[in-house]
């Protein structure tokens, strides 16, 4: 049985404060092995601070030479944890800003023992008196607009406490978004492919974390966001295809049949919707697969499940046009 310890740690930093130092102490102290510090471009400031993480606590380092944002942070250190460790069960991933206790870590690690073929969500709990107020409601719209558009139904869709397997982290390293929004395509990746498992873990915010926050609430909430705009375009727009052709090839169809009645105008409605359907749900399926998800699934299953389910739309709407024409 693998040793949980020896999961490997990932922690992205840029412009470290002292809570870095401190976290790493107390996760050394918990017998915590292999810690991978990655260093997002914080500059010569911050040197010290990374040195002392290699030299005093064993951390390996990794660096960028200027700051490409925590997604790319997390997949140049997943890179570097296949390769190093590659029959690990996966790796655990953390904040260096003091929000994730190493007794949390340390339960998590463990868990990814037990559970190498889920990703672990550290949860926490929002309705906490000392969560703020934007934090609180931001997690709570974000987290109904996974559910409802995404298909994803999760209590924290922001946390950075995760534990991602090694399977996983292979199918990360192409995924989109190389800062604070490649946490949540990553929650969007898990869809039909593996299942999350949360976890509760201490909620811990203080006075100065807004201080020392890199999260731009206006930009880095624009990334997040900009998948559900993406979903909805495709959504919106695929429903106005889809009329604008039915009524077209209702219009030509007159054209050719004249004043159809009875049996007549039923099979005409119901050829109309479906030669819309065909052109819409074609157009749907490529926007969602190739614009908004930006899959890199295997076409054959994915446009298998897709004409199922737009048959079964198509011929509901084609029976409740007819019925109602007639």
């Amino acid at each position: 049985m693998v040793d949980f310890k020896a999961v490997p740690v990932i922690i992205p930093s840029l412009e470290p404060d002292e809570r870095l130092p401190l976290l790493l102490g107390q996760m050394k102290e918990a017998g915590i092995e292999n810690i991978v510090l990655v260093d997002d471009g914080s500059g010569p400031e911050y040197a010290p601070v990374f040195r002392r993480a290699e030299q005093e606590w064993g951390c390996v380092v990794l660096r960028h030479a200027v700051n490409l944002g925590k997604g790319r942070a997390l997949k140049t250190a997943f890179n570097f944890c296949l390769n190093t460790w590659p029959d690990a069960p996966g790796a655990i991933t953390a904040d260096s800003d003091g929000q994730h206790s190493p007794a949390d870590i340390l339960r998590f690690m463990q868990a990814m023992a037990e559970h190498p073929d889920g990703l672990l969500l550290g949860c926490r709990d929002f309705d906490d008196a000392g969560v703020p107020f934007k934090s609180r409601w931001g997690n709570k719209i974000t987290c109904f607009m996974f559910r409802a558009l995404c298909g994803v139904s999760v209590s924290d869709t922001q946390t950075g406490l995760r534990g991602v397997p090694t399977s996983f982290m292979k199918r990360l390293m192409n995924v989109p978004g190389e800062r604070f929004e490649f946490e949540s395509n990553m929650l969007i990746e898990t869809r039909d492919r593996l299942p999350i498992l949360e976890l509760p873990i201490q909620t811990i915010y203080d006075s100065k974390e807004n201080h020392t926050s890199h999260f731009h609430p206006l930009r880095d909430s624009a990334r997040i966001y900009a998948i559900f705009g993406k979903f909805l375009f495709s959504s919106l727009s695929s429903s106005v295809l889809d009329l604008a052709l039915f009524s077209l090839f209702l219009l030509l169809s007159g054209l050719f049949v004249a004043d159809p009645s009875g049996t007549g105008r039923i099979l005409l409605v119901f050829v109309c919707t479906a030669l819309a359907r065909l052109f819409s749900a074609s157009y749907n399926y490529y926007m969602n697969h190739r614009v908004v998800f930006h899959s890199q699934a295997d076409h054959k299953r994915a446009a298998v499940r897709y004409v199922v389910l737009a048959a079964a739309q198509m011929l509901a709407s084609a029976g409740l046009v007819s019925l109602i024409t007639s």
